[in-house]
């Protein structure tokens, strides 16, 4: 059974998220509403890539994905539609669903929020463009072709002379440090080579775990997990915390060295 999940950067300290809801259940009120977040840090677009393309294919085929992430990042914000292994995505053009499916993708233009509209004017959108999905095939839908806008994916992980330059890009509920290496990447740029992970000037880590047992507990290691991106933990610790470790840190000087 397909549904609606909603990934947003609102928070929940206030009623947008029920407000988004409330619209899009007005259009299809049969279909469920799954949330997958709403703590995407303001403007963090790598984290934003990271929590969609990490959640939409553990859904069935046909589901929409609303993403309500900086949607006013554009002087004249537009609501794109794009179907990609048959999933449905909804979002503001603003580079998130390049980076997050690739940038060869292509959407559909279904609405331009203008002076003489609301934000609840780009949700009615939304919930117009799911409830006509619901019917009509994605290319019967008489909506123009879009090229997206692409931006340069800032928080990607760089190998620069011999040293792989990393970020982190989210900090889960148990502080676990996601950075934005992905193992294929690392498989390719370290090959056998024995390598030192250092952050924070000073912390260093020379092992992949495979799991948080393989060290004692309140020691650190770093392992993939299981969307296959490379995380600073710490055996039933906060790594966050105990390191400094911040999105978007400047302090957190994360790289793979190698002998």
């Amino acid at each position: 059974m397909a549904c609606i999940t909603l990934l947003s950067d609102f928070g929940l300290q206030e009623a947008s998220v029920a407000i988004a809801k409330g619209i899009l259940m007005q259009h299809s009120p049969s279909i469920p509403i799954v949330d997958i977040s709403h703590e995407i840090q303001p403007y963090n677009s790598g984290q934003a890539a990271y929590l969609l393309s990490s959640a939409y294919a553990n859904f069935p085929a046909g589901t929409f994905h609303v993403l309500l992430f900086d949607v006013f990042s554009e002087a004249i914000p537009r609501l794109i539609l794009c179907e990609h292994e048959g999933h449905y995505f909804l979002a503001p053009d603003n580079g998130v669903l390049p980076l997050t499916l690739g940038a060869e993708v292509t959407g559909l233009f279904c609405f331009e929020l203008t002076k003489e509209h609301t934000f609840p004017d780009w949700l009615n959108a939304a919930g117009g463009a799911i409830q006509s999905l619901s019917s009509k095939k994605f290319n019967d839908l008489g909506f123009a072709s879009l090229p997206l806008k692409v931006t340069k994916d800032k928080s990607a992980a760089r190998f620069e002379a011999g040293v792989i330059m990393c970020e982190a890009i989210h900090i889960d509920h148990y502080e676990n440090v996601v950075v934005n290496l992905t193992r294929p990447q690392f498989d390719q740029w370290a090959g056998t080579r024995p390598f030192r992970l250092s952050f924070v000037g000073m912390e260093e880590i020379e092992t992949i775990s495979n799991s948080y047992h393989d060290v004692r507990e309140g020691f650190k290691l770093c392992r993939f997990n299981s969307t296959g991106y490379l995380e600073i933990c710490v055996n039933r610790g906060k790594a966050a915390s105990l390191f400094g470790l911040k999105l978007g840190g400047k302090q957190n000087d994360i790289k793979i060295t190698f002998e």
